[in-house]
C-alpha cells in the first residue's frame, strides 16, 4: 500500500485527484512550485504546513526550484514506505527514485503505473477506471453547480400557457442537498415546465450519485440546504467551539463548519491552534470555548510574526478570564502535560540559579573587597609620598628657622612684620569655642604702637577688612604725640578672607593661601632687614616664613606644642622650681583623676575649691570648678585631721580611711556639683569629662584665701639669649573670677624683687628648653589662711604675644613714658611748665602712673552707633586723653562691620583715680547706649562691680599703711583663671 504520494505541478490540477485517488495516502509532496504561485509573498523556502486528506495528517511541502530540489526531496520521502509521483511532465518522472515503491492491492506481484502529467486532466475516473487508487482512500466528487439539459422548444402557432412567474436560482453548492441544475422558483420569474428529456438525465444522475454514495463517505457532514443569501451570513458568522482538556474534537459539527468557512487559510488557523492546544494543555485547562472569527483573523495576522503570545493565545478564547486565572495559578504548569518534567527542570534551575547567584554573589564581594583593597593602597602609597614630602619640607622650613634664627640682623631689626595670629596654631576645636574668631585675633591693634622706635616700620596683617573711616583713625592716632610718616605702617588684609569666612582657619593659614598679600609684603621688605612676630607657633608659620624669605621671632612648634599646653606648663615650673598650687597634670583616664582628685583632697584639707583645666584651654572655655565642703566624706575627713593633728596627718596610714570614703562618693558628687566657667562650648559634666580625658587636664588647687590677686607677666626671650621682662600687672575679672578681662598696670599686688626674682628663673628655664620670643607667665597671690603670709603660685604659661603687652605699648607711646618692672614703676615725664619751675641741678623732672586697660570690652548695643557718632558721643561725655598731662581715656576700635567690641586704656596719677575713671567711663557709655527696655548683652557690669571691690580694699590698704607687715599691696577678690 502506498504511504507517500508525491504530485509534481499545481495545487489547481490536483483537485480532481483528491477526492478519488488518494485513498490510503498519509504523506503528500508538491515539488516544483514558486511561493508566488500559491499566495505567499515571502521569500526562501515556504514553511512546512499541514493539510487532511481524509483524517489523516498530511504534510505539504513547498519547495521552490533550484540545484537541490532532488536531493530534498528524496530526503523528505526517505522516510516513506512507498512512494508515487503522480502529476508533471514525462521528463520529471524519475525525479524521486530514493526507494522502491511496494505493489497497490490491484496487482500485488507488479510496479504501479506511472502517472504522467496529462493524466491529470482526466479527472477522477481516469485513475478508478486504471485501478491506481487505493480502496482506503475516501473521495468526494464536487458536483458541479450547473448541470446540461435539453431545451424545450414551442410551435409559433401554439398558443403558451399562462404560468406563474417565479424567481430561479441556480443551486451552486453541492453541498446544499439540492440536485444539480434544479431551480428554486421565485416572485416575479416565469418558471419553464421540464422537459422528458432533462427529467430521464436527473433520474440517471441520482441513481450514479447513490452509486457513488455508496462507495465513497465523506469526511464532512452535510450542512442542510440553504439559499446563496444564507450560506453568505453562516460563512461570515462566528463559530465557537470547545475544546476540552487540552483536545481538540475535529468531527465536531462547529469545529467542521468553522473548517469550512475558513480553508483557504487553514494551514495558519491550524499552526495557530497547535500553539493554543499546548498552551491547554500545559496548564490543564478543563474547557476552554475559542472564538472561531478572533482565531482566524489573528492567525492570518501573526503567520509573518513568529510564535504567539500568551496574551493573543487567551484573547481568542470566550472564557478568558477564567482561563486567565487558572494560568496565572501557582503551580497550575506541573499539573499539565509533561509536569513531573518541567517541575524537575524548574527545582533545577532554581538550584543553579542559587548556586549561580551565590557564586555571583562571592565574586562580586571578592571583586569589591579587591578593589578596596587596591584603593586603600593607593591612597595609602599616595598618603606615605604625601607624608614623606610634607615632612621633608617641614624639615626643610624648620632647618631655616633655625638658620634664619641666627642671622646677627635679629639684634638690630630694621623692619618689623607683625603677623596677628591670636589664636594662631590652636587646634581646630579651640578656635571652634571662639564665637568672632576674626575679632579675637584684631584684639592687639596697639601693636601698632612699636612705630614708636625711628628705626622700626610696622606691617600689620589685619584678620578683618578694614574701612576707611577706621583706617583714618589709626593714623590720626598715631600722629598725636609725633609726626610719624603713614608710609610707615602698613595695614594690609589677605584676601584669602573673603574665601574661606566659615572655615575657622588662623591668620597665619589665610595668609598662606593670600599670594597676592604674600607678593606685596615681599615688594615692601625688599632690600631690607625683617622678621615675623606673631603669636603660637603654627606650622603654616614656617610656610609663610619660607614664601617671604624672612626669620620668626618664636619658638619652635614642637617646643610650642610640648610647653604651650597646661601640662607643659608644669612641666616647666616644675624644672625652674618655682612655687605652684598642689595638683596632678597628664590626666588622660577618668579613674586616674578620681583616684588623684581624692588623693588632693585628703592631702590638703585646707583647700576648698578645685579647678579642672584642659590642656589646650584658654579664656576660660575649658575651665570647671567643684566645691568640696560639701562632700560629706569631706566633713568626716576634717573631723579625722583635727583628731591626728598637723603633724600625724602627713602620714599615708592617717590618710587612707579618709581617702577611701573620699574616693567612694567622688564620682556622685562630680556628676551634681561641678560647676562650668562658660557653656559656650560644654553643656554638661559629662561632655566637659569626655572632651577632658580625650586631650589631657590638669587638677588644680584654688589657693585656701579669701583674698586672692592674678597677675600677668609678659617675657621675651631673645635670640641673643636675653631675657627681660616687658609688661606686669594685676588681672581685672568680669563676670566669671577665672576669666580675664582685663588689667592695672604696673602691678601692686606683690614685691617686685620676688616677682622679678620668679619671672627671670623662669625666662632661663624656658631659654634653656628652646622657648624663644614672647610669652606670658600668670601667677596668684594670697595670704595662707594657716601662717598667715604671702604665697605665690605660677599657675599658667602662654607662649603668645598677650594683649596685655599690645596695650601697654599703647600706653607707653600715649604717653611717653617707661615702664620698669623691676620696681614695678611707669614714669612719664612731667610737662614742660612743670619742668622749667623746678631747680635745673635736679635734672629733668618725671611722674608716677597708673594705667587700667581693657582690650576686650563687649556690648550688643554698640551695632546700633556708627563710630564717628559714638566718638562724638564719647567727647560729650567727657571720654578723652589729654595729650599735655598724658593721662586720659585712649579707646581701641576692632571692626566696623559688627562692631560689638572695643578696647579701652585710662591712663592716672594714682590707682584709685585709673579705676575710678575707668568705670565711670563704662557707666556713662552703658547709660548712653542703653534704654531701660534695651538692656544688651555686655561685660561693662561685671568690670564695675570688679572695680568696685578693688577699690573698696584699696581704701582698707590705705587705712592700715602705717602698719608694715599687713601692707601687702591691693588685693583682689577673685580667683585666677
Amino acid at each position: 500500500m502506498l504511504s507517500a504520494v508525491v504530485w509534481w505541478g499545481s495545487p489547481v490540477g490536483f483537485r480532481g485527484v483528491q477526492q478519488g485517488e488518494l485513498r490510503g495516502i498519509s504523506n503528500l509532496y508538491f515539488v516544483g512550485l514558486q511561493h508566488s504561485q500559491m499566495g505567499y509573498k515571502r521569500r526562501g523556502p515556504a514553511p512546512v504546513q499541514r493539510a487532511r486528506v481524509g483524517r489523516k495528517q498530511t504534510k505539504l511541502a513547498w519547495r521552490s526550484r533550484g540545484d537541490n530540489r532532488r536531493e530534498s526531496l528524496k530526503k523528505k520521502v526517505i522516510g516513506d514506505s512507498s512512494y508515487r509521483i503522480l502529476g508533471g511532465s514525462a521528463e520529471n518522472e524519475d525525479l524521486v527514485t530514493a526507494q522502491p515503491l511496494r505493489a497497490s492491492p490491484g496487482s500485488p506481484g507488479s510496479c504501479p503505473p506511472v502517472v504522467f502529467d496529462r493524466d491529470r486532466y482526466r479527472g477522477v475516473s481516469g485513475p478508478q477506471e486504471r485501478g491506481l487508487n487505493p480502496p482506503t482512500v475516501q473521495i468526494s466528487v464536487d458536483q458541479l453547480p450547473v448541470s446540461s439539459r435539453p431545451a424545450l422548444l414551442f410551435d409559433r402557432d401554439k398558443k403558451l400557457l399562462a404560468t406563474p412567474k417565479t424567481d430561479v436560482v441556480i443551486r451552486a453548492d453541492p453541498i446544499s442537498g439540492g440536485e444539480p441544475g434544479s431551480v428554486v422558483a421565485h416572485k416575479g420569474i416565469p418558471a419553464p415546465p421540464p422537459s422528458l428529456a432533462s427529467i430521464k438525465s436527473a433520474q440517471r444522475q441520482r441513481l450514479r450519485q447513490s452509486e457513488q454514495n455508496r462507495l465513497v463517505t465523506t469526511c464532512e457532514p452535510k450542512s442542510p440546504s440553504v439559499t446563496p443569501v444564507q450560506m453568505s451570513i453562516a460563512r461570515s458568522s462566528d463559530f465557537c467551539f470547545t475544546i476540552c482538556n487540552g483536545i481538540l474534537d475535529d468531527t465536531a459539527s462547529d469545529f467542521l463548519a468553522f473548517k469550512q468557512c475558513y480553508f483557504l487559510s487553514w494551514g495558519s488557523i491550524l499552526s495557530f491552534l497547535e500553539h493554543l492546544l499546548k498552551l491547554l494543555k500545559d496548564y490543564a485547562v478543563p474547557m476552554a470555548v475559542v472564538n472561531s472569527q478572533k482565531a482566524a483573523e489573528l492567525a492570518v495576522a501573526l503567520e509573518l510574526e513568529g510564535l504567539p503570545t500568551l496574551e493573543s493565545l487567551l484573547s481568542v478564547l470566550e472564557n478568558e478570564e477564567s482561563v486567565r486565572d487558572l494560568v496565572q495559578r501557582p503551580g497550575q504548569r506541573y499539573k499539565g502535560q509533561n509536569g513531573t518534567e518541567m517541575a524537575a527542570i524548574k527545582i533545577q534551575s532554581c538550584w543553579r540559579r542559587f548556586r549561580a547567584r551565590g557564586d555571583y554573589v562571592k565574586y562580586r564581594r571578592q571583586r569589591w573587597a579587591a578593589g578596596v583593597i587596591a584603593i586603600s593602597w593607593l591612597l595609602h602609597a599616595q598618603m606615605t609620598r604625601m607624608k614623606k614630602a610634607l615632612k621633608e619640607s617641614r624639615k626643610r622650613h624648620l632647618e631655616m628657622f633655625h638658620t634664619r634664627a641666627k642671622v646677627p640682623s635679629l639684634d638690630t631689626p630694621r623692619l618689623l612684620i607683625f603677623l596677628l595670629l591670636i589664636p594662631s596654631g590652636f587646634s581646630l576645636p579651640q578656635r571652634l569655642c571662639v564665637t568672632d574668631l576674626d575679632i579675637e585675633q584684631n584684639l592687639q591693634m596697639g601693636r601698632l604702637c612699636d612705630i614708636q622706635d625711628p628705626d622700626v616700620d610696622v606691617i600689620y596683617v589685619s584678620p578683618v577688612q578694614l574701612g576707611d573711616d577706621l583706617l583714618q583713625y589709626y593714623h590720626r592716632f598715631l600722629r598725636l604725640t609725633s609726626d610719624i610718616s603713614d608710609e610707615r605702617v602698613k595695614i594690609i588684609t589677605p584676601e584669602a578672607i573673603d574665601h574661606f569666612r566659615t572655615h575657622s582657619m588662623s591668620l597665619s593659614t589665610l595668609l598662606k593661601y593670600s599670594p597676592r598679600t604674600l607678593k606685596r609684603i615681599r615688594n615692601l621688605i625688599r632690600g631690607r632687614s625683617a622678621y615675623i612676630v606673631g603669636g603660637v607657633l603654627h606650622s603654616d608659620d614656617l610656610d609663610v616664613a619660607e614664601a617671604l624669605g624672612v626669620p620668626i621671632l618664636g619658638s619652635a612648634p614642637q617646643v610650642a606644642q610640648l610647653y604651650g599646653s597646661k601640662s607643659g606648663s608644669k612641666r616647666l615650673f616644675s624644672g625652674a622650681g618655682v612655687p605652684v598650687p598642689p595638683g596632678a597634670y597628664c590626666i588622660y583616664n577618668q579613674q586616674q583623676m578620681y583616684e588623684v582628685l581624692a588623693q588632693l583632697v585628703t592631702s590638703n584639707l585646707e583647700v576648698k575649691c578645685w579647678l579642672f583645666k584642659m590642656d589646650n584651654e584658654f579664656g576660660g572655655w575649658g575651665t570647671a570648678y567643684c566645691d568640696v565642703t560639701l562632700m560629706k566624706s569631706y566633713k568626716w575627713a576634717l573631723k579625722e585631721f583635727r583628731r591626728y593633728g598637723f603633724e600625724k596627718w602627713s602620714n599615708l596610714w592617717a590618710q587612707e580611711p579618709a581617702l577611701l570614703h573620699i574616693l567612694e562618693e567622688l564620682p556622685g558628687f562630680l556628676e551634681q556639683h561641678v560647676q562650668l566657667v562658660t557653656k559656650v562650648r560644654f553643656s554638661s559634666w559629662d561632655v566637659f569629662l569626655e572632651a577632658f580625658l580625650s586631650q589631657g587636664g590638669v587638677v588644680e588647687a584654688v589657693p585656701p584665701s579669701d583674698s586672692i590677686t592674678n597677675l600677668t607677666v609678659d617675657m621675651l626671650v631673645e635670640p641673643n639669649g636675653e631675657v627681660s621682662m616687658m609688661s606686669c600687672g594685676d588681672q581685672i575679672h568680669a563676670g566669671s573670677p577665672f576669666q580675664f578681662s582685663g588689667s592695672t598696670v604696673p602691678q601692686s599686688s606683690m614685691e617686685p624683687t620676688d616677682l622679678h626674682t620668679l619671672c627671670m628663673r623662669i625666662g632661663e628655664t624656658c631659654k634653656a628648653r628652646g622657648v624663644l620670643g614672647y610669652f606670658s607667665i600668670d601667677f596668684v597671690t594670697f595670704l595662707h589662711p594657716r601662717t598667715m603670709q604671702q604665697q605665690v603660685w605660677a599657675t599658667d604659661l602662654d607662649l603668645r604675644y598677650s594683649d596685655q603687652l599690645s596695650m601697654t605699648q599703647l600706653m607707653l607711646m600715649m604717653s611717653g613714658g617707661t615702664l620698669d618692672c623691676r620696681s614695678s614703676s611707669l614714669e612719664v615725664p612731667l610737662p614742660m611748665s612743670e619742668v622749667q619751675g623746678q631747680d635745673s641741678l635736679e635734672g629733668p623732672g618725671s611722674s608716677c602712673r597708673y594705667a587700667v586697660m581693657c582690650p576686650h570690652l563687649r556690648h550688643t548695643n554698640l551695632s546700633m552707633v556708627q563710630y564717628k557718632v559714638f566718638l562724638h558721643m564719647c567727647q560729650a561725655l567727657g571720654v578723652g586723653f589729654d595729650i599735655k598731662e598724658c593721662q586720659g581715656t585712649l579707646l581701641i576700635l576692632h571692626d566696623n562691620h559688627r562692631r560689638q567690641t572695643l578696647g579701652m586704656l585710662t591712663i592716672a596719677d594714682h590707682l584709685q583715680g585709673a579705676l575710678m575713671t575707668f568705670a565711670r567711663n563704662l557707666s556713662a557709655i552703658h547709660q548712653e547706649i542703653s534704654a531701660p527696655s534695651m538692656q544688651g548683652e555686655s561685660n561693662f557690669q561685671g568690670l564695675i562691680k570688679d572695680i568696685e571691690g578693688i577699690l573698696g580694699i584699696a581704701v582698707k590698704n590705705q587705712a592700715s599703711a602705717e602698719m608694715p607687715t599687713e601692707n601687702l599691696g591691693t588685693e583682689t577678690t577673685s580667683a585666677h583663671p
